[in-house]
């Protein structure tokens, strides 16, 4: 069942998948359609689950699950890995690496390795008070505290 991300409750789960880059408005018409389809349809043990998404910066597709009604299973977790997996073919994006790291370059998002961005911090081309995206959030109220944050407030300070 789809909602509106932002009337799910605080302590709703959250998945965050960060594009190696940003999408189009046309990608971005044509992924909120297809999240819309698959939400409305994602089921656990066929019980509906109540969920909503928000897409940020053009590059980050956050899905909401409020557990309080129905908690995912694993079937339904491996559906939303499909349906994203499904997503990186259709558009040739990388949605699932956590090798990744994604942080603000003034009012752009940079995408680098990991590696790379350990070699900047250890250049100081980022620091302390980088903001960086804490994809590691577990729900709505760590993504509304915690998620874009400088790198001294996220696990990037052990780079830094």
């Amino acid at each position: 069942m789809l909602v509106d991300f932002n009337t799910l409750p605080e302590e709703s789960r959250v998945w965050i998948y960060q594009a190696n880059r940003s999408f189009t408005p046309e990608e971005l018409a044509d992924i909120k359609n297809k999240l819309n389809v698959f939400i409305e349809n994602w089921t656990a043990h066929g019980s509906d689950l109540q969920a909503g998404y928000l897409i940020k910066y053009k590059r980050f597709i956050v899905i909401g699950l409020n557990q309080d009604l129905n908690s995912a299973t694993g079937c339904s977790i491996d559906a939303s890995v499909h349906f994203i997996q499904q997503l990186e073919k259709d558009y040739n994006v990388d949605l699932m690496d956590k090798m990744n790291v994604s942080y603000k370059q003034g009012e752009f998002i940079a995408h680098k390795s990991l590696v790379d961005f350990k070699k900047m911090a250890k250049e100081r081309a980022v620091s302390k008070n980088t903001i960086v995206f804490n994809n590691l959030v577990n729900n709505i109220a760590e993504f509304k505290e915690n998620w874009e944050v400088p790198a001294s407030e996220s696990w990037h300070s052990r780079f830094l």
